[in-house]
């Protein structure tokens, strides 16, 4: 089934709930885990059907881009730099990827970019505000 959702836009970080506790699950170090709170990533999204370039800009300069289709598998990057294989399912309008030490999901809710993420029975969300 193709993806429906529009998920193409520009995402600026407006907050987000249980950081600390699920850096802490994932071994993030205490380096990446300050300079990644409250931070102001700013998450662009390119789709085209069911291809996404998912790139997230942090302060700084420093980018991270995920390109994957709906149900194939792609080479995918952590919010730590770790490199894997996930395939991206869609599921109920959300985008759903299990990575190694987490399942993240993302959708649009209300005009807005919602990202869960969930590990060890920590659930950390992030939102983000469309900019563009």
């Amino acid at each position: 089934p193709k993806a429906t959702m529009a998920f193409t836009g520009k995402y600026e970080f407006e907050g987000d709930e249980n950081y600390d506790a699920f850096v802490q699950k994932i071994g993030l170090s205490s380096e990446k885990i300050e300079l990644g709170r409250n931070c102001k990533i700013v998450t662009e999204v390119v789709q085209n059907g069911n291809d996404f370039t998912w790139t997230q800009h942090f302060p700084g300069g420093h980018t991270t881009t995920n390109k994957f289709t709906v149900g194939q598998e792609a080479d995918m990057e952590t919010m730590g730099g770790k490199k894997f294989k996930a395939t991206v399912k869609l599921e109920d309008g959300k985008l759903v990827a299990d990575f190694p030490n987490y399942r993240h999901t993302a959708e649009i809710s209300g005009g807005k970019l919602v990202e869960i993420s969930t590990t060890s029975g920590v659930v950390y969300k992030r939102t983000s505000k469309k900019i563009a």
